[in-house]
């Protein structure tokens, strides 16, 4: 099984509700999107990683619509990959060994859009509200570059 996948998984920072308080900035979310090919068979996934700080509570990123992908052509909740293919070593390492990661599923399309966004974010709930990151203004053309070395 050959294992495409971005360099580093792409850091999120939190949005607004961080910006007032730049000492509570301490949590941060990282995505990556995989592919795995097993002879032929293609499956894609995106790696979600949260690293935490003190300043909120996160529910499991795991649990049913923990976790919500908005771009600019507006919102998909994402499911979790049953079970994503098992390798000696994951594609992505996590940044806190206190975080949460998990898998999501993704297919091409959501990739294309993720990759066609000016506008990447994660919504992840915590104390009984939603914490949005945001990524970098250049995620979508790392998405871009990364569909083109896989021949899209």
């Amino acid at each position: 099984m050959t294992v495409g996948s971005l360099a580093k998984p792409i850091e999120l920072v939190p949005g607004a509700q961080g910006l007032a308080a730049p000492e509570r900035r301490v949590s941060f979310a990282y995505l990556g999107p995989i592919e795995w090919d097993n002879m032929g068979k293609i499956t894609y996934g995106l790696w979600i990683h949260l690293a935490p700080g003190n300043e909120w509570q996160f529910d499991d990123i795991k649990a049913p619509g923990g976790v919500t992908l908005s771009l600019d052509t507006g919102s998909a909740a994402l499911s979790l990959m049953e079970a994503p293919p098992k390798l000696a070593h994951g594609p992505y390492q996590p940044v806190a060994s206190w975080g949460q990661t998990a898998y999501f599923n993704l297919d091409l399309d959501l990739l294309r859009r993720m990759a066609a966004s000016d506008k990447i974010e994660l919504d992840l709930k915590a104390d009984g509200s939603v914490v949005r990151f945001a990524a970098p203004q250049n995620a979508g053309a790392l998405l871009l570059q990364y569909l083109h070395a896989r021949g899209y």
